[in-house]
């Protein structure tokens, strides 16, 4: 009988905050973006999270106001605490 060990990115809020930490340690460009692909491949590849992992990660992030993501979705930026993300709509 094989055990299997638990995925650490499988809750959607301890991946958001997975994700909300890779994107405080990487230098924003132009006007404070983060580019997704900066973020998806440490998720991926360092903390093997899966696709579906990353993807419920980041709306776990934009529904508590943590990250903003761009419509295209080619860019995301860290919101400063407290931030309502309703009040930008």
């Amino acid at each position: 009988m094989k055990h299997v060990e638990g995925r650490p990115c499988a809750d959607p809020e301890a991946a958001a905050r997975q994700l909300v930490q890779l994107a405080a340690s990487i230098e924003p460009t132009q006007d404070g973006r983060i580019h997704v692909e900066k973020i998806n491949a440490p998720f991926l590849y360092t903390l093997r999270g899966s696709g579906s992992e990353f993807g419920a990660g980041l709306a776990c992030a934009v529904e508590k106001g943590w990250l903003m993501l761009h419509e295209s979705g080619t860019y995301v930026k860290l919101l400063p605490p407290g931030k309502d993300l309703l009040a930008n709509r």
